[in-house]
């Protein structure tokens, strides 16, 4: 499902081996939450998906774990910006601006957080609907 919604707006978008169920269950542990439901299935179809330019519109499982865990502890990041706790990361333009779902309150609804000025705005209604913007639009300011 999730390879044909990617295709279907970008014809060249690259996909990486799916995910393995084990460690999807290893990232939700270290994260200490589960992992949305429409990611989780994306990942088990494909870990990760790499778009216009080689930008890894969703991140590798690993990556998503790594980006996490380093945005919530690093005690320079937390000097310089709000807490990233709400948010999950999942995804990057290239250039330094980060995409994440909301995890508190819990909704569907893709974030971007820009880092130059820390701002974080919605930019897509779910996951989809974040896939077809970011592949159609092919630029890595595609949300501005």
């Amino acid at each position: 499902m999730w390879r044909e919604a990617a295709l279907e707006v970008f014809p060249e978008v690259d996909f990486r081996s799916p995910a393995q169920a084990a460690a999807l269950a290893d990232a939700e542990h270290r994260l200490g939450r589960g992992l949305p439901a429409e990611l989780r299935q994306l990942l088990l179809e494909s870990n990760g998906i790499i778009g216009h330019t080689a930008v890894d519109t969703v991140w590798p499982v690993g990556q998503i774990v790594e980006q996490n865990l380093l945005f919530r502890s690093d005690s320079s990041f937390a000097r310089l910006y709000m807490p990233f706790d709400a948010l999950l990361f999942f995804g990057d333009n290239g250039g330094g601006d980060q995409f994440a779902f909301v995890q508190t309150p819990q909704r569907p609804d893709i974030f971007v957080w820009e880092h130059e000025t820390d701002s974080r705005r919605w930019v897509a209604r779910d996951l989809r609907d974040y896939l077809g913007r970011s592949l159609a639009e092919g630029g890595d300011d595609w949300y501005q």
